[in-house]
């Protein structure tokens, strides 16, 4: 008896100390705090001793790259530094105490202090404040500050963490120390300071938001007209150079006050198109509270749709499929105004095209500018534009620079066609960057739709037209290109369609689920396959199969063939013996059989698959 009692006891303690040590080895859900392309950053919350006092580690895990700025005084602005503040209604905390930090060579050429890459912070909470009639206090932590890159700094953010804190198990919390800085490889350009003591974070409340001294406004302002001149080198610039030159050669024509009041309308349009940005960035950040860059006009579809619809069209003109001219009644009354706007046109869409790249310089300027006050903000980012603008002002000022372009001749003729083509280019590349895969087929199919219209309003009809015949054709052609815009250009998303949440075709997972006995799913497509959307739209959004998978607790796989090389193409023939034509739906039974649906299928063939599966629930 004795001894059955004895293997109890044993049992009962070493289940308790199992659960204990689980517990305390379970890391908390991080949250992501920043991410830009491969760099991110993630944080989550640990109650935690530091130096025999209880509180909260804050620990954050990101990529060598992605740092934060550790002291307002070298933050981009007061109050962009990285910040914690935790509240709770049972709870009072001390000062934040974060790690030791390390140096940045930022692109001005200074040194700033910055934390990056994995690293823990520590919250502290006042012993006093400690209630004796709770087990549990729930806690937010509020994280606000700015993070960048070596190339470029994101947007500010705020970020709030919970937890909730098993105060009855306060002497178990582990120990932390936050004495050195938890950085396992810097990036290239951050260097290890000394050591040093952690780092008490001030009291918010004492950020008051005071605007730069003047010395340090002065140079960011000359570095505004640097960062603003560093455009004329960057990629995406060199295509639209021969757009430039096209209108230099036009100036180089007329005589010496012509072509100076050209030149600079070139020049005002460059910075006229800075100060309709920062515009918009005031209004945005004095309603939003949110900093804009240059790329955030290629995160707005239907923005990078118009800018290529313009582009199309300026290829098209460049091509004589149509003439960019004013109305005689207006071109006889305004004379050289008519020159005088085309060149400033121009230099509007030479600062539009330049958008996509904006470098290290230039986004760390910007979002300094944005962080100032609205004065100080404009005049950094128009001095953009007179930087990126004050090249060509040079040229058309000093005429023997002018006077050194080729002059118009046949050559011309085939170089604006030629710019034509590469305007074509342009258009492309940046919708198959821009554009998410679902709507890029649409708008390309339009782009072409779009181009047969402008040619029948400039080519099917001319001066020597009936005026009647001439709106006529001009009005379907209108009427196309509307309808054809309405039918494709729109996002396509089914009113009540359901979505499944697709995993990635990876063979280690699926053999996971089979093993388990969960059914799985399987979709064979590919980017370029016009069946597989067929297949998509009519079977797998629909209600009925969607909630059929999820009853089932069907693991969907989304296999994508797209590329050869790609491990579902592999397996497609080499696993489950197809040939390797797409859509094939491969249903993997608990039992080990499968079910294989090819080519375009109707609900109906899925439905009762699934339908003879147990119920599961997910």
């Amino acid at each position: 008896m004795r001894g059955t009692k004895g293997v109890l006891v044993f049992a009962v303690c070493a289940t308790v100390g199992t659960a204990a040590f689980a517990q305390s080895d379970r890391v908390p859900e991080a949250t992501e705090i920043v991410q830009f392309e491969l760099e991110q950053s993630f944080a989550h919350l640990t109650p935690a001793h530091m130096a025999g006092r209880p509180g909260i580690a804050v620990v954050f895990k990101g990529t060598d790259d992605l740092h934060y700025y550790a002291r307002p005084e070298t933050a981009p602005a007061p109050g962009m530094e990285l910040t914690l503040a935790a509240a709770s209604d049972a709870l009072e905390f001390g000062q934040t105490v974060f790690p030791a930090w390390t140096l940045f060579n930022d692109p001005t050429g200074q040194q700033i202090e910055v934390y990056v890459g994995d690293f823990t912070a520590f919250i502290p909470i006042r012993e006093e404040s400690l209630p004796t009639d709770k087990k549990e206090a729930a806690v937010t932590v509020q994280i606000a500050g700015i993070a960048c890159t070596s190339a470029l700094c994101l947007p500010p953010f705020e970020k709030t963490l919970t937890a909730t804190l098993d105060l009855a198990e306060i002497a178990a919390w582990p120990q932390v120390s936050i004495g050195e800085t938890q950085t396992e490889a810097p990036a290239a350009n951050v260097v290890q300071p000394p050591t040093q003591q952690p780092q008490a974070a001030p009291d918010s409340t004492s950020l008051v938001h005071e605007g730069p001294r003047q010395s340090s406004a002065s140079l960011y302002y000359l570095l505004a007209v640097v960062a603003g001149l560093s455009i004329n080198v960057m990629p995406c610039v060199l295509p639209i150079l021969p757009l430039i030159l096209l209108r230099l050669v036009d100036q180089s024509r007329g005589p010496g006050g012509r072509r100076v009041s050209s030149g600079l309308a070139f020049c005002a349009g460059v910075v006229l198109f800075f100060a309709a940005f920062a515009l918009i960035s005031a209004i945005v950040n004095l309603t939003t509270g949110a900093v804009l860059d240059l790329n955030s006009l290629f995160r707005y579809p239907t923005a990078v749709i118009v800018l290529f619809l313009a582009i199309v069209f300026f290829g098209l003109a460049m091509l004589d499929i149509v003439a960019l001219t004013l109305p005689s009644s207006v071109a006889g009354h305004q004379g050289n105004a008519s020159g005088l706007a085309g060149s400033a046109g121009m230099g509007f869409f030479a600062g539009v095209l330049s958008t996509p790249c904006s470098g290290a310089l230039l986004g760390f300027v910007l979002v300094w500018a944005q962080t100032q006050p609205l004065a100080v903000s404009s005049v950094a980012i128009i001095l953009m534009g007179v930087g990126m603008a004050l090249p060509y002002a040079v040229i058309v000022l000093i005429p023997s620079l002018l006077d050194r372009i080729p002059k118009p001749g046949y050559w011309m003729e085939v170089f604006k066609k030629s710019t034509g083509f590469l305007l074509f280019l342009i258009a492309v590349k940046l919708t198959l960057a821009a554009l998410p895969k679902d709507r890029l087929l649409n708008v390309l199919m339009y782009g072409v739709i779009f181009s047969f219209c402008v040619w029948m309003w400039g080519k099917w009809v001319d001066f020597s037209t009936p005026a009647l015949r001439r709106r006529i054709i001009r009005l379907i052609a209108v009427a196309l290109a509307v309808a054809t815009g309405v039918w494709l250009l729109p996002a396509r998303t089914p009113s009540g369609a359901a979505v499944l949440d697709w995993k990635p075709y990876d063979a280690e997972i699926v053999g996971q689920a089979v093993a388990k006995k969960q059914p799985v799913l399987l979709k064979f497509t590919a980017d370029w396959c016009t069946n597989c959307k067929v297949v998509e739209k009519h079977v797998y959004q629909d209600p009925e199969v969607v909630g059929l998978i999820q009853a089932k607790n069907v693991l969907p796989i989304k296999a994508d063939t797209t590329v050869i090389d790609y491990p579902a193409t592999r397996d497609l023939k080499g696993l489950y013996g197809e040939a390797g034509n797409v859509p094939v739906t491969i249903l993997l039974l608990p039992d080990g059989s499968r079910e294989k649906l090819r080519g375009i299928f109707d609900k109906s063939k899925l439905i009762p698959i699934l339908s003879n599966l147990p119920e599961t629930g997910n």
